[in-house]
Parts: structure tokens; C-alpha cells; sequence
């Protein structure tokens, strides 16, 4: 009987210790997860200058946490990359980068293949069912470039013409009217009637197609920053009139994550806040845009 017992409560030992080893190995939500490993992965786009892009001139450090199939912050450059490097900065954690389709970004339910969104993302209600939203970082305007030659001088021009988008931009919803959800007091114009929609992987594709020769389509939609970029680096292209409506960009986290993502939000409204108070994000727009693009709009 005596051997019984002390065989019991040897099983007893074993399980309490199993278990505390246990919980120590599995985080409890994906803070805790992202801190332990060391690394957080950011999703971004790599063609978006002067959001993000490849850095060209960059080399993988020979010592880094980031997994293999991942881009390290030496690798990528850019507004977008420069927050996300001091978000993980702000984590204690080093930040690596994944480039998946943008379409898959906005769609959600990542299985667990990345952490968070740090690309540019308008806030609207249609991704809020599926992804969870930080506080905005920085702000800017919906606007159409068109090419220089092409006689188009108002938006009613375009009326029969066609216009290049990114696939699942808030710019493909405007044009198409379908899934649009931008707060109607941000909404300043109207697409033009009879326009036809050529959709491509990103927004910077257009721009990109525009300035190497192709002629089906005479402009397209993107951010105010990014036409800027492309008159500056001498794409054959002129923004037309004003901005058609403004955009909040957060970061943004999945709600189907296997791991609570609640803290991890959190910590992410509170490094974002913090850095627009302390005047890093203010710094880094002026390094990318050469104007404080972090201000809400008033």
C-alpha cells in the first residue's frame, strides 16, 4: 500500500512538473509569442515606394533572428519599413518582413504566417470584420494621374476611358462602387461614369506600366505620395485636380490568429501613440515624403 502511494504521488510530481514545463513553452497570446521567439513578422509591400521597396543596396546580416523566407530591415526601406523597424525597436524584438499578395493582407485569416499589417492600410469597415485596427500612424489623400498626353483636363474626361487600380485597394472600390466604405465626410469626389476598371497587383504596377509604354489604360488611382514619387523619379504622368477622398492608415492584426491578439494590439496602440507624441513618426514622414503626412486631418 505503502509503495502505491508513494507511486501516486511520484505521478502527481511528474504531471505538476510536466505541466509547469509546459506552460512556460506555449505563450499565452501573441505578445508573449513574439517576445519569446525575438522577432516579429510584418507583412508589406515590396513595390510601393516610397511607402516600402526593396532595398537593392542592402545585404542580409549574417547574424539575424528573421526566418529564411522572410526580408530583414536591411533588405527593405521605406516609411512603411522605417515604422515597423521602430515598432519592433519599441517590442524589443527584431523586425522581419513578409510580402504577400495584397489581396491576401486585406482578406485576413493569415494562419499565423505573419504578425501584423504595416503597409498602408486604410481603415475602412469592410476589413474591420476580419482584421483588428491600431490607431491610425499617418494620414493621406486618394488622387488620379493620368498621363501627360493624354487631353485629359477634369474627371468627367475620363467618362469612356480606363483606369488602372491595385486588386483590393479602397482606389479599385471607389472606381467600381463596389465594397466602398469610407466615411462620406472624407469622401470629396465621385468616379466618372462609363470608366473602365484594369486592375493589377498594386496601385505602383499602374504608374510602373504607364512609364514602360502601355496604352490600355490612360491613368490610374492611388495616394497623393505615391503619384508625387512618380513625377519625381520622371514618369511621364500629371496628377489630376484635387484629391477624390482621405484615408486614416493603421496597422492592422488578424482576428483569427490561433493566439489572443488583444495585448499585442495594446502594446501597439500604446508604441504608435507614444510615437506620435514624441515626434518619431513626424521624423520618419519627413525623411520619406518631405512633409509631416502623421497629423490627423482637421
Amino acid at each position: 500500500m505503502k509503495k502505491i502511494t508513494v507511486l501516486i504521488s511520484l505521478i502527481v510530481m511528474v504531471v505538476i512538473v510536466l505541466t509547469a514545463c509546459g506552460s512556460k513553452a506555449t505563450p499565452k497570446d501573441l505578445l508573449a509569442q513574439i517576445k519569446s521567439r525575438g522577432y516579429v513578422i510584418v507583412s508589406t509591400d515590396p513595390n510601393y515606394a516610397p511607402q516600402s521597396s526593396l532595398n537593392t543596396q542592402g545585404k542580409r546580416p549574417s547574424t539575424t533572428k528573421c526566418p529564411s523566407d522572410t526580408l530583414t530591415t536591411a533588405e527593405m526601406q521605406g516609411f512603411d519599413v522605417d515604422v515597423a523597424a521602430e515598432i519592433g525597436k519599441r517590442l524589443g524584438v527584431e523586425t522581419c518582413f513578409a510580402t504577400p499578395s495584397w489581396d491576401m493582407i486585406t482578406a485576413g485569416s493569415w494562419a499565423d504566417k505573419w504578425d501584423v499589417s504595416v503597409g498602408s492600410m486604410t481603415i475602412t469597415i469592410t476589413r474591420a470584420k476580419v482584421l483588428t485596427f491600431t490607431v491610425p500612424y499617418y494620414y493621406y489623400y486618394a488622387v488620379i494621374a493620368v498621363k501627360k498626353d493624354s487631353g485629359i483636363n477634369t474627371l468627367a474626361d475620363l467618362s469612356g476611358k480606363a483606369l488602372c487600380v491595385g486588386a483590393s485597394t479602397t482606389y479599385e472600390s471607389w472606381l467600381t462602387g463596389q465594397g466602398f466604405d469610407i466615411p462620406a465626410a472624407d469622401v470629396f469626389a465621385q468616379p466618372p461614369a462609363n470608366v473602365t476598371e484594369v486592375p493589377l497587383d498594386t496601385d505602383q504596377e499602374c504608374a510602373q506600366s504607364i512609364n514602360a509604354g502601355r496604352n490600355d489604360f490612360v491613368g490610374y488611382v492611388t495616394a497623393n505620395t505615391v503619384v508625387d514619387a512618380n513625377i519625381a523619379a520622371g514618369f511621364p504622368v500629371v496628377q489630376l485636380g484635387g484629391p477624390i477622398y482621405r484615408e486614416s492608415l493603421a496597422a492592422a492584426v488578424d482576428k483569427s490568429s490561433s493566439l489572443p491578439i488583444d495585448t499585442f494590439v495594446s502594446e501597439l496602440n500604446a508604441i504608435i501613440t507614444a510615437m506620435h507624441s514624441d515626434g518619431t513618426l513626424t521624423s520618419l514622414s519627413m525623411k520619406s515624403f518631405q512633409v509631416d503626412m502623421t497629423q490627423a486631418p482637421k
